[in-house]
């Protein structure tokens, strides 16, 4: 997969037995393949409106599926596996936008959402089954379409002796709430707002890098309390479950909010302040929707974000006395995590078995996810 970050493709070498709650899985291999120079910046220029163009996605769904099928190569050489031997590709693709809101357009009540990078292309560029384009199906039974890891953070993460807050921190953040003994219509799962996209967008206007290394800048500011007050009156924040967020939301728009203060704050300090908003943000939401049905034991956390120390710090400081730990804490690999997810996913799909959670979603009922391309 590639996350709303754009800047790479997660590939994951996995070993699945049984299917459900009788899933499974040894990680074989992990490796992430960036976007060649230029393509990732195309790619965020097409994901908003007014900046992109109809002949330029239509040239970026097929060339991202051939990085796709690059990366599938790459990780089974890595591997020593040969790609015969591979009996399925799970491709989440490239999110260039998503709509999750209801639209009442030519009579019909729609959501909508763009993932490329056509999975078709990567199963003939393969010669492997490709199961893709896994959001559509539940939005077509009036789900948002996302948030999908929390059926795969049911069938891997639930326990019976403690209540778990999965987070992840992508380009955007969303958790997953497994309370002891669930069963999966006790799941509660959402977007929490931003994780990396707003601090990396900073970093590129500030500092012409990519992302904050190690939270090693924020480490160095002050977080300015007015500006971060401010953050938190987003109106997203106050919306209630089940909900979902973007780029279109959290891109680019809200930097110039934050671009403002810039004079009467030191750079440091903006991506100080746009860090903790991240952690607080999060706590937020847990404060606000969770703690009530369910007071967390630990927090375990993955992705690009589970890396910024300062992030990490901040969500620690706001859940004290609960343990904020990477997920690596129980044997897991946090990098890795949703690329795996979308391997299972592609499991569940082929033995036919519905892997959204509606109460998660909004969807009407449980749908088979995907397109299965041979």
């Amino acid at each position: 997969m590639s996350g709303t970050s754009a800047d790479g493709i997660d590939a994951a070498l996995v070993r699945v037995s049984g299917s459900g709650v009788g899933t499974h899985l040894t990680q074989l291999d992990f490796g992430t393949y960036p976007y060649p120079a230029g393509l990732r910046s195309l790619i965020l220029e097409n994901s908003l409106p007014g900046t992109g163009s109809v002949d330029l996605l239509c040239e970026l769904n097929v060339v991202i599926a051939h990085f796709f099928a690059d990366a599938v190569k790459k990780i089974a050489r890595k591997a020593r596996v040969r790609l015969s031997d591979i009996d399925l590709i799970g491709s989440h693709g490239q999110t260039v936008h998503h709509l999750p809101q209801l639209k009442r357009i030519f009579g019909k009540t729609i959501r909508s959402g763009l993932q490329i990078g056509d999975p078709a292309t990567i199963a003939k560029l393969t010669g492997i089954t490709t199961v893709g384009d896994f959001r559509t199906g539940d939005m077509a039974v009036g789900g948002q379409g996302a948030p999908l890891v929390p059926y795969f953070d049911y069938l891997m993460f639930r326990s019976k002796t403690k209540n778990r807050i999965l987070l992840n921190l992508g380009g955007i953040a969303n958790f997953t709430a497994l309370p002891k003994k669930c069963s999966v219509e006790d799941v509660v799962a959402f977007d929490t707002g931003p994780a990396n996209m707003v601090i990396d967008g900073l970093m590129l206007e500030l500092y012409g890098r990519k992302f904050d290394r190690n939270g090693s800048i924020a480490q160095s500011g002050w977080v300015a309390t007015d500006l971060l007050s401010e953050l938190m009156t987003h109106p997203y924040f106050k919306q209630r479950p089940p909900k979902s967020t973007g780029r279109e939301v959290f891109g680019k728009m809200i930097l110039p909010k934050i671009l403002k203060h810039r004079r009467t704050l030191e750079k440091e300090d903006l991506i100080a302040t746009a860090t903790r908003w991240t952690a607080l943000s999060v706590f937020d939401q847990y404060k606000r929707f969770i703690e009530k049905r369910m007071s967390a034991d630990e927090v375990l956390v993955s992705g690009g974000g589970a890396h910024n120390r300062s992030v990490m710090t901040g969500l620690q400081e706001c859940f004290h006395p609960v343990p904020v730990k990477k997920i690596e804490s129980i044997g897991f690999s946090s990098d890795a995590k949703e690329a795996v997810c979308f391997a299972v996913l592609a499991n569940e799909t082929i033995c036919e078995h519905p892997s959204n959670v509606p109460r998660v979603t909004g969807a009407s009922r449980p749908v088979i996810l995907g397109k299965i391309c041979l």
